[in-house]
C-alpha cells in the first residue's frame, strides 16, 4: 500500500490525538501517505469526501500532537449499519483518491460500521473509548448473548445467558482502551474534591460519572475513595443503600456516592431515563444521581437530618454533582498517550501485513505485562453478528458492601500503579497559570486544519 485514510468516529476521548500521531508516525516510517478523514463517518459519507494530508512528504503536521486532547481531524456520532447500500459507492471515492485502506478510531459502533467497509476496502480498527466498553472479558463471551421475542419494533431483545468458564485477568481481551485512564483520573480528582464539601458541611454527595452500560468508570472513580459505588451491572438494592448510607454517616457525619450515569432499578430500567423522572418545563430533571437523591431523601426524611442537627432537611443536605464532560477532554495522561500511541502505530502495521477487519487490542498478563496485539474483528460480535459492549465483569464488584472487590483492585493496580508521570504534573504547573492565557485568545487547531482540507473532486 502507498496510500491510507484514517478516521476517529464516535464521542470524543483525551487519547484519540495520540492514537492518530502513533498511526502517522508508523505511516511515515513505512513511507505511506496518510490522509484524515474530516468529522469520521460524516466525511466519508459527504461525496466531496473532505480530507486532510496527515503526512506530506513523510512529515507529521505540526497541528497534530498527540499530548493534545480530541481530534484535530474532528469526529461525529453518524455511522453505517452493515448492509449500508452507500457503500460501494463509498469504495469507488476513495478509489479516485488513491486510497488502499482504511484506519478507523473509535468504539464499538465504529466496528459495526467497519465490517461493511472491509467488504470493499482493507480495514482496521484501533480502539478508544473512556467507557472502556470495547473488549471481551474472555474469548468466548459473546456467545453467550441469546435472542428472545419481546414484541418490539425490531420484535427481539438479547439477553446475557448464563458465564459458561471461569473468570481471571489474564483472560481479558482488550485488557483496557485508550482514554479510560484519563477519564477515571479526572474523575477520581472530582471524587476528592466534593469529599471536602461534603465533610465540611455534613451532607451527603452523589457524583456521577459517565458509563451508560458499563460500570468501569465508576469502578476506577474508587481512587477518590468514595464511600459507595453504584455501578449498571448491578441492579440497585434500595434497603441496602438506604442502610449503607446510614451507616456511613452516622459514622462519618456525611457521605459519597459515586453511581455511573446507567445504573438501574430492581425492574432493571435504567434510573437516570427521561420517563423515570418528573420533568420541569418539560425539560429533564437530572439524570441516575438525581434519581438516588430523591429516593434518599424520601427514605431518609428531614427529621434524620434535623435530630442530628446537621442540616435543615434531606432536600438541602443530599447534593449531586456531574463529573460530565470534563472526563471526555484535556491533556491525555501518560499511560493513555504512549499505548494509544502503540495502537495507532501497529493498526497501521496490521493493514499494511493484509490482516483485514482486525482489531489492535492492548492486552496484560502477569509475565509480560502491557503489550499490544491483533484480533479478528469477527471475534466481539455475537452469532447474529451484533457487537455488545462490554460490561464490567460481576467479581469486580462486591453487592453487599457496595464497593469494588479484591478482583476490581486487582484489575485498576497494573493501569494506574505507573499512569501518571512527571510530565503530567509538569504540564499542568506550566500551561495552566501561564501569562498568556490572561491575555491572548484561544487559537483553535480547526482553524490550522481548515487550511489544510481537500476534497475528492
Amino acid at each position: 500500500m502507498k496510500r491510507i485514510a484514517i478516521l476517529t468516529a464516535g464521542g470524543d476521548t483525551p487519547a484519540l490525538n495520540a492514537t492518530l500521531f502513533g498511526a502517522v508516525m508508523r505511516s511515515n516510517q513505512r513511507e505511506v501517505d496518510a490522509l484524515g478523514i474530516i468529522k469520521g463517518f460524516s466525511g466519508l459519507l459527504n461525496p466531496r469526501l473532505p480530507h486532510v494530508r496527515l503526512n506530506p512528504l513523510f512529515r507529521t503536521i505540526p497541528e497534530l500532537d498527540a499530548t493534545r486532547g480530541g481530534t484535530v481531524i474532528g469526529a461525529s456520532r453518524d455511522y453505517l449499519s452493515p448492509n449500508d447500500p452507500r457503500v460501494e459507492e463509498l469504495a469507488l471515492r476513495f478509489a479516485r483518491l488513491g486510497v488502499e485502506g482504511l484506519v478507523c478510531i473509535g468504539g464499538d459502533g465504529t466496528l459495526a460500521g467497519m465490517q461493511a467497509l472491509s467488504r470493499y476496502l482493507p480495514t482496521v480498527l484501533a480502539p478508544k473509548t473512556i467507557d472502556n466498553d470495547l473488549g471481551l472479558n474472555y474469548r468466548h463471551e459473546p456467545d453467550e448473548w441469546q435472542r428472545e421475542p419481546d414484541g418490539s419494533q425490531e420484535g427481539f431483545r438479547y439477553v446475557r445467558g448464563p458465564a459458561r468458564a471461569r473468570f481471571s485477568l489474564d483472560q481479558i481481551v482488550n485488557y483496557v482502551t485508550p482514554g479510560f485512564a484519563t477519564a477515571v483520573f479526572v474523575s477520581a480528582w472530582g471524587v476528592q474534591r466534593i469529599r471536602s464539601t461534603a465533610e465540611s458541611h455534613r451532607r451527603i454527595a452523589i457524583v456521577e460519572v459517565m458509563g451508560r452500560q458499563s460500570g468501569y468508570l465508576a469502578l476506577g472513580a474508587a481512587y477518590g475513595q468514595p464511600d459507595i459505588l453504584l455501578v449498571p451491572e448491578v441492579e440497585l438494592d434500595i434497603e441496602r443503600l438506604v442502610e449503607r448510607v446510614t451507616q456511613v454517616y452516622e459514622l462519618q457525619k456525611h457521605a459519597v456516592i459515586v453511581c455511573a450515569e446507567g445504573i438501574t432499578d430492581s425492574k432493571g430500567r435504567a434510573m437516570g431515563s427521561e420517563e423515570d423522572l418528573p420533568s420541569i418545563g418539560g425539560l429533564r430533571d437530572g439524570g441516575a444521581a438525581e434519581a438516588i437523591r430523591r429516593l434518599l431523601v424520601e427514605r431518609l426524611g428531614d427529621a434524620f437530618f434535623r435530630d442530628r442537627r446537621r442540616n435543615d432537611s434531606a432536600e438541602t443536605a443530599i447534593f449531586t454533582r456531574k463529573v460530565g464532560h470534563t472526563q471526555r477532554g484535556g491533556r491525555p495522561v501518560y499511560f493513555d498517550q504512549f499505548y494509544a500511541t502503540q495502537l495507532g502505530g501497529h493498526a497501521v502495521d496490521l493493514l499494511l501485513e493484509g490482516q483485514v477487519n482486525r482489531l489492535a487490542i492492548l492486552q496484560h498478563d502477569r509475565e509480560h505485562g502491557f503489550y499490544v496485539a491483533g484480533i479478528d474483528a469477527n471475534e466481539f460480535r455475537d452469532r447474529w453478528g451484533i457487537v455488545h459492549p462490554r460490561r464490567m465483569h460481576a467479581s469486580f464488584y462486591d453487592p453487599d458492601l457496595l464497593r469494588l472487590s479484591q478482583q476490581g483492585v486487582a484489575y485498576l493496580r497494573p493501569i494506574f500503579d505507573n499512569a501518571l508521570a512527571a510530565d503530567d504534573m509538569e504540564h499542568v504547573r506550566s500551561t495552566l497559570f501561564a501569562v498568556g492565557n490572561l491575555t491572548e485568545p484561544y487559537h483553535s487547531v480547526n482553524i490550522d486544519i481548515h487550511k489544510r482540507i481537500a476534497y475528492a473532486d
